[in-house]
């Protein structure tokens, strides 16, 4: 069968990850790899999802096993609902649904807000999984750039040229993947104005935010929105959080936060999708966040900020003239920028073949493809002996 003849025009738009094949390279044991935004695997509370489990099963099991609600189940709902308090987002569990990982919350965002040819304003780069989410909508993609004095007029022309409207900014605020910048309180506020004044959404993607080595937290944007407009039913942004880089990946758990109507509109999608997020893992992530969480975030930002300043001062040490990287205040991530004549994706393959040092190339991260010259590097996954000989490699590679 020729499948090319049947497969719907969006499915052009799906492109393999190259994150995904990358996380391949870890199997092979003489890789040094810098290139999994993951977590360190060692770190997880394995002893607090085992006596969660195990005290699901005391207890007969019979709700964790069910169908459950599309909304996710309710006493995690609570749990998270009373977080977001902690964070400036006052709500209750009807503003919340649990998807599975953040990643579904994005795609169902851009279900339920994205038809062919309306725009979405993004970072420049952005998550390459947002793209991927997105792509499959069919948008046009514009530069968020709050920064700027661009206006609201300019950006609803531009995105009317190109057959559409305006739908939604989206932008990952605290140790943005993968720069591991975070935007500053005013350029939050300017989003906002961008907002009211083109009548769009906001998906604020937060799936770092409780990664915070140093530096003053910044209020996210849901909470800024709240306290302009007094309640989150009046609130245009959509808060997409996970507990993938805080308690465990593997189960899969996000959700969202933001205004009952946004939220009843995405159930719709999630019943349609899968009906709900496994309810065992509802329930175990239910457990360990109400035992564990506070005291495990602790732990995995003493950890992390010490990977991240032995990467800092790597970079320091064997860095040739003419490259450049940022300096996150947490998260996962530094964006290395080399000279516009080098090629990120040249640069990995020549990396594999001489140095077996593994990252991720700058290219996917642009919606255009059009910039080549930066690398992604985790320092996540990696003891501070690895990035040392990581780096001195990839000091070497780029001197060469």
């Amino acid at each position: 069968m020729n499948w090319e003849q049947v497969f719907a025009s969006r499915a052009s738009r799906m492109k393999a990850s190259e994150i995904r094949e990358l996380l391949k390279l870890l199997a092979q044991p003489d890789i040094i790899s810098f290139a999994g935004g993951i977590p360190d695997p060692k770190l997880f509370p394995a002893s607090a999802f085992q006596d969660a489990y195990a005290e699901i099963f005391r207890d007969g099991a019979g709700e964790a096993l069910q169908y459950s609600v599309s909304e996710g189940y309710l006493p995690l709902r609570e749990w998270i609902a009373a977080h977001m308090a902690t964070i400036g987002i006052p709500c209750t569990p009807d503003n919340i649904m649990i998807t599975s990982g953040s990643q579904q919350a994005l795609d169902y965002l851009g279900k339920m807000l994205l038809s062919p040819g309306d725009t979405a304003l993004v970072d420049w780069p952005t998550y390459m999984g947002a793209l991927g989410a997105f792509n499959a909508y069919e948008p046009n993609y514009d530069r968020l750039d709050p920064g700027t004095n661009r206006s609201a007029a300019d950006y609803a022309e531009t995105a009317a040229a190109a057959g559409g409207r305006v739908k939604f900014a989206y932008m990952s605020v605290d140790f943005a993947n993968p720069t591991g910048r975070t935007m500053n309180r005013a350029a939050r506020e300017r989003v906002l104005d961008l907002a009211d004044e083109l009548d769009m959404a906001v998906i604020e993607d937060a799936a770092y935010q409780a990664l915070r080595f140093d530096g003053e937290a910044i209020p996210p944007i849901l909470a800024l929105e709240i306290a302009r407009k007094g309640d989150i039913e009046e609130c245009r942004t959509l808060y997409c959080g996970s507990f993938s880089k805080s308690l465990a990946p593997g189960l899969r758990i996000g959700w969202v936060c933001g205004s009952q109507k946004a939220i009843s509109q995405m159930v719709l999608i999630k019943q349609a999708g899968d009906l709900h997020t496994s309810t065992m893992n509802q329930a175990v992530i239910d457990r360990v966040a109400r035992n564990v969480f506070d005291d495990h975030v602790a732990m995995l930002r003493r950890v992390y900020s010490e990977r991240r300043d032995h990467m800092l001062a790597a970079l320091e040490r064997y860095m040739p003239e003419g490259v450049s990287w940022t300096s996150p205040e947490g998260g996962m991530f530094v964006w290395l920028t080399v000279p516009e004549h080098m090629d990120g994706a040249e640069l990995l393959a020549k990396s594999l073949k001489t140095q077996r040092v593994a990252f991720v190339p700058g290219r996917a991260f642009y919606a255009d493809g059009s910039q080549g010259n930066n690398l992604r590097l985790s320092f996540s996954l990696a003891d501070e002996e690895t990035i040392e000989e990581g780096i001195r490699r990839l000091g070497l590679l780029l001197a060469d």
